[in-house]
């Protein structure tokens, strides 16, 4: 039956994913994916630890090749390392990391850890995020269930069950288990009740009056001064005037002396 295969493959994969996780640790790999191709399986690694997983010259790659070979007989695994650019946004590393500092420091510390983690979340540019801690390992006589938010978070809907990234880890420790689930609304998603303004420029617009102001003050006390220039400007006219009648009549007075003089001198060489 078809059905039947199907099914066994799903759980082979399923198995498979838990080796590698087993494998490789649990903190340092995010998620794995095996995609079926033509040339064989090819098992995709999210992980914000690359070198880690890798080791040195790919031997953790080599040994994790074999051992897919023998136990699972695969007849031609490819395992891609896939680096986690921001780990902040990945809610199973978040989870992880969280899980792996209760576990070394004990659960006394877990709210400041907790507040630590939210931090990280939004600064790395989520929207939203929330972490609930509960359980018997939690400080105290009975179970509890501890609960820290930070930005905004859909609950239902759509973008719940599509966008928004969930992860659930548990803490095995002395005092009990304790698990951690963490959701967060990355920044890339867009909210359906979500309104942008736009944002106006008001700096050039308060610029631009100014500027128009200034014009309209120098306008104003060019017309203030305008009579006044209007007034020095036919004083030196006038006064251009009367030296120009001067130099005339200078001119004038220097022509008959020397009339006068020629007719003398004529006189005088007559007799």
């Amino acid at each position: 039956m078809i059905e039947r295969q199907i099914i066994s493959q799903r759980i082979n994969e399923k198995v498979i994913e838990e080796f590698v996780m087993k494998y490789l640790g649990t903190l340092s790999c995010s998620s794995i994916e095996i995609q079926r191709t033509p040339l064989g399986e090819k098992l995709l690694v999210r992980t914000a630890r690359p070198g880690i997983i890798v080791g040195r010259k790919g031997a953790n790659i080599k040994l994790l090749t074999q051992k897919l070979k023998t136990e699972f007989n695969l007849e031609n695994p490819q395992i891609e390392v896939v680096e986690i650019v921001n780990p902040n946004l990945d809610a199973v590393t978040v989870a992880k990391s969280l899980v792996a500092g209760m576990e070394r420091f004990g659960p006394k510390r877990f709210k400041a850890m907790a507040y630590k983690a939210l931090d990280n979340v939004m600064r790395g540019g989520a929207k939203g995020v929330e972490i609930v801690i509960s359980g018997r390992g939690i400080p105290g006589v009975r179970a509890k269930t501890w609960r820290f938010l930070a930005g905004y978070l859909k609950k239902s809907g759509d973008i719940s069950a599509n966008f928004v990234e969930k992860a659930v880890e548990a803490s095995n420790l002395k005092s009990g288990t304790i698990g951690v689930k963490v959701s967060i609304l990355p920044a890339h998603v867009k909210l359906p009740d979500e309104v942008i303004i736009p944002e106006l420029d008001l700096d050039s617009k308060i610029s631009n009056l100014v500027e128009v102001v200034k014009e309209k003050e120098i306008l104003k006390e060019e017309e203030k001064l305008s009579p006044n220039v209007k007034e020095e400007s036919e004083v030196k006219s006038e006064e251009t005037k009367v030296v120009k009648v001067k130099k005339e009549a200078k001119k004038k007075v220097k022509t008959d002396s020397k009339e006068k003089e020629e007719g003398i001198k004529n006189g005088q060489d007559q007799e």
